[in-house]
């Protein structure tokens, strides 16, 4: 079969997902039994459900088979934005009743002529001498201080990351990452022509031993890690497991790009405190203090400085007047300080919550953070929970969204915790445990 024509067989299952003959969740046929139904080699047939895989068609779960994805008849890019949904477990940004009551006495004269004059004007990559002091002095915490001169700005921590890769990895290049890692950098990758190199991980994180055995077989330019509440599964690395990394990298001769967002939840330093001349960190506002109103902060070693400068200005990633100006107010008088202090005791609440709701069940969760990691029983899976769960107005994500390698997710969905109030989270946590009991088949015979 020729090229063209097993891709008019994708094409061909494709039309199928978009009609509605195949639904999210539906199993395809071992590729053996596919390739006898449809006359064609089983080498063909591989080529056939890679190509799906490819297209975001379909998802493989270790051991199971392959689905169609619940992600077809939405688009590949519907995942990045929410979508209305009555109980959002998918979406993680933490926002308390009374924040913006705090948020709104820091802006307090911000709307004032002189003071807007200043918000209005073009905001630069490396921000003012006091934007850069006072960030600096915002994010220094026990065993770490960053120097006010080693500050660059972006809108966004997204765009935070995306600068860091493109400062460190050359197009064509490889970086590193978590087996199950933060869905946008795989997006952010792909854009920059940067390929993805998966770092199996333990209970402890990242093995130093899959860097080195991955360097080898691949040459990273750089490692994408998250030490401290890893997303999806909520782990911060051990001193331990984090100076025997940090020999491997220094020994290999990469950059770490380290992404602290959620960092904030827990009191371990950066890895850049170990070794600030490996590690690139990166932070932003956007979950201590809002969506909304954010600025990211990238904070490299002085010999990558000019090129993350380059990044963000080449990709117009800096960040506006009016964030640096807001954002400055809410750092030096205390507001998103106080912010984060809540939030570390909403986060600690609402993780009690939902251990009590899912005491029955396999998750993995760090009692400091916004989300946790559920490992689903036998008799569901994750592409068909998460159908499942959109049928009841509860959004999650399926663990295929955080693999790195398609067809190498468990069988496991995330869910956040930041989002819904309380009532309703804890509405929909004994939804889903009413769920988890039931059967699959038993849940739509019922619908």
């Amino acid at each position: 079969m020729s090229r063209l024509d097993y891709l008019k067989l994708a094409d061909t299952i494709a039309a199928e997902i978009a009609e509605g003959r195949l639904r999210p969740g539906d199993r395809l046929p071992p590729q053996r039994s596919f390739a006898y139904e449809r006359n064609i080699a089983v080498s063909t047939a591989s080529r056939v459900y890679g190509e799906l895989l490819r297209r975001g068609l379909v998802v493989g779960e270790v051991g199971r088979g392959t689905f169609i994805s619940g992600e077809a008849r939405r688009g590949a890019t519907a995942p990045g934005e929410p979508r209305g949904i009555r109980i959002d477990l998918e979406f993680n940004y933490p926002l308390l009743s009374d924040q913006t009551a705090l948020i709104a006495k820091s802006l307090t004269g911000l709307d004032q002529p002189a003071a807007l004059d200043a918000a209005l004007k073009q905001g630069t990559s490396i921000g003012s001498p006091a934007a850069r002091r006072i960030a600096a002095s915002y994010l220094s915490q026990a065993g770490w201080t960053p120097s006010a001169e080693e500050f660059v700005f972006t809108g966004n921590g997204r765009q935070a990351i995306a600068a860091a890769l493109a400062a460190t990895v050359p197009t064509g290049g490889r970086c590193g990452v978590e087996a199950l890692t933060y869905p946008f950098i795989k997006g952010a990758a792909a854009r920059l022509g940067i390929s993805l190199v998966p770092l199996a991980m333990d209970d402890g994180g990242v093995r130093p031993d899959a860097v080195e055995k991955a360097h080898r077989e691949a040459h990273l330019s750089a490692i994408y890690i998250q030490p401290a509440v890893q997303n999806p599964l909520g782990m911060t690395i051990s001193a331990v497991r984090r100076a025997d990394l940090l020999r491997v990298v220094e020994k290999l001769g990469l950059t770490v790009i380290e992404d602290h967002v959620y960092g904030f939840l827990d009191d371990e330093p950066p890895l850049a405190a170990l070794a600030p001349e490996s590690c690139i960190v990166l932070d932003s506002l956007s979950k201590k203090v809002a969506p909304g109103l954010t600025l990211g902060f990238v904070v490299p070693p002085p010999r990558l400085r000019e090129n993350v400068i380059a990044a963000v200005r080449s990709g117009g990633w800096t960040a506006s007047g009016f964030a640096f100006a807001a954002t400055q107010r809410m750092m030096s008088d205390g507001t998103a300080a106080e912010l984060v202090r809540l939030k570390r005791s909403d986060a600690r609440a609402r993780q009690k919550l939902a251990a009590d709701r899912l005491s029955d069940f396999t998750i993995q969760a760090n009692e400091k953070c916004y989300h946790l990691w559920l490992t689903l029983p036998p008799h569901w899976r994750s592409q068909s929970f998460v159908v499942a769960a959109a049928r009841r107005d509860i959004a999650l994500t399926p663990s295929t969204t955080f693999a790195v390698t398609p067809g190498h997710a468990p069988n496991a969905v995330r869910l956040a915790l930041a989002a819904p109030a309380m009532d309703q989270l804890d509405s929909g946590l004994r939804t889903l445990a009413a769920m988890l009991n039931a059967r699959e088949d038993d849940f739509y015979a019922t619908e």
